[in-house]
């Protein structure tokens, strides 16, 4: 486990001298909560152990592909902002959280089929797919046993609920695939359930460590969500926005996948006759022909399928930031609500 163990101390993380200026805020929150992420580093590489020697190999290989922590980032900041001090919950938390985000990669790209993730070959593109599904597995049982050890029943149903959201998200999303009929409102139930919950789970319970009353943990799980959200939709932004460098994914994975996403749904919306049948043929009867990419990514300009979807997701920003006026000012609040603003800033 020394490759796991070297790749977490020195991954993928933001400093003062290399981040674009929108992630000053991403740097200031690992400089709030540095010690207690070297910590929580250091509970992932600990229960990666294993005597089967595929699981630490394809573990050390999900490490390399980096990651900015953001989910554990965003317990380890959330106790800190409720004043927890004292303890080391917060900390194995933290991995728990990491291990059910890793757990759920490894499972999205088999059902995906995708090749890449962050920028390198993808865990299933390397070890198969059978390898990814069953190490996604361990991880889950082992984010269960952290949860076990932590002892709070409250922990264990906020988690274990997260978990299963995340699950129906990917089912709802599957249900909804090549289905144009699709309503924004289904869309954001999809991306709150595979993406938001997670998050709102990950900043609840580091109130709930810190013995914060119910409505200062609501409102962590409400900024948490609205910053999920806001996420996704960036996230679904850039599969037709950015270049394949900058993505970390092939270009136009959605797009061929059949996935129902905002600037699709603006675009089909919006669209005439003549457009409204590209995307029927493309997306509902996955018919591809060469250049339709190219033309998909043509019409969502055209409409202002992309601004339309940042504008939300900006949106959602907001309501993540206003969440958070419940608590005092300080260092840690400035930084959770500039990690909002980042959200969105990333694409810009």
């Amino acid at each position: 486990m020394a490759a796991v163990a070297s790749l977490v101390e020195h991954g993928d993380r933001p400093s003062a001298a290399s981040a674009p200026e929108h992630e000053d805020a991403l740097t200031a929150l690992v400089d709030l909560v540095r010690s207690d992420l070297e910590d929580c580093n250091k509970v992932i590489v600990a229960r990666m152990e294993s005597p089967v020697a595929l699981i630490p190999q394809l573990a050390a290989h999900i490490v390399a592909a980096g990651g900015k922590r953001l989910r554990p980032l965003l317990t380890l900041a959330a106790a800190k902002l409720c004043g927890y001090a004292g303890g080391s919950r917060h900390v194995d938390l933290a991995a728990c959280v990491e291990f059910i985000h890793t757990a759920t990669l490894l499972h999205d790209d088999v059902v995906d089929e995708s090749r890449l993730r962050r920028g390198l070959a993808s865990a299933n593109a390397v070890f198969g797919n059978k390898a990814s599904v069953l190490v996604g597995d361990f991880l889950f049982a082992r984010s269960f046993q952290l949860m076990v050890d932590d002892g709070s029943l409250k922990v264990l149903g906020i988690l274990s609920k997260a978990a299963a959201t995340i699950a129906e998200g990917e089912v709802l999303q599957l249900v909804t695939q090549n289905d144009l009929s699709t309503t924004e409102t289904r869309y954001l139930e999809v991306i709150k359930g595979k993406t938001a919950a997670l998050f709102a789970a990950a900043c609840q319970v580091g109130g709930v460590v810190a013995g914060r009353p119910e409505i200062e943990e609501l409102a962590l799980a409400e900024y948490g969500m609205k910053l999920g959200i806001a996420f996704q939709l960036v996230d679904d932004a850039l599969d037709y926005a950015a270049d394949q460098a900058t993505l970390g994914k092939t270009v136009g994975d959605d797009f061929r996948e059949g996935k129902i996403t905002m600037p699709v749904l603006v675009a089909f919306v919006t669209g005439d006759e003549r457009e409204r049948a590209f995307w029927q043929r493309t997306i509902e009867k996955q018919e591809h022909a060469e250049g339709d990419l190219e033309e998909a990514m043509r019409l969502i300009e055209l409409h202002g399928a992309i601004k339309a979807t940042l504008d939300r997701a900006a949106q959602f920003s907001r309501e993540a930031k206003a969440a958070l006026n419940i608590f005092p000012d300080s260092p840690v609040r400035h930084a959770l609500a500039g990690v909002a603003d980042y959200t969105v800033q990333r694409v810009r």
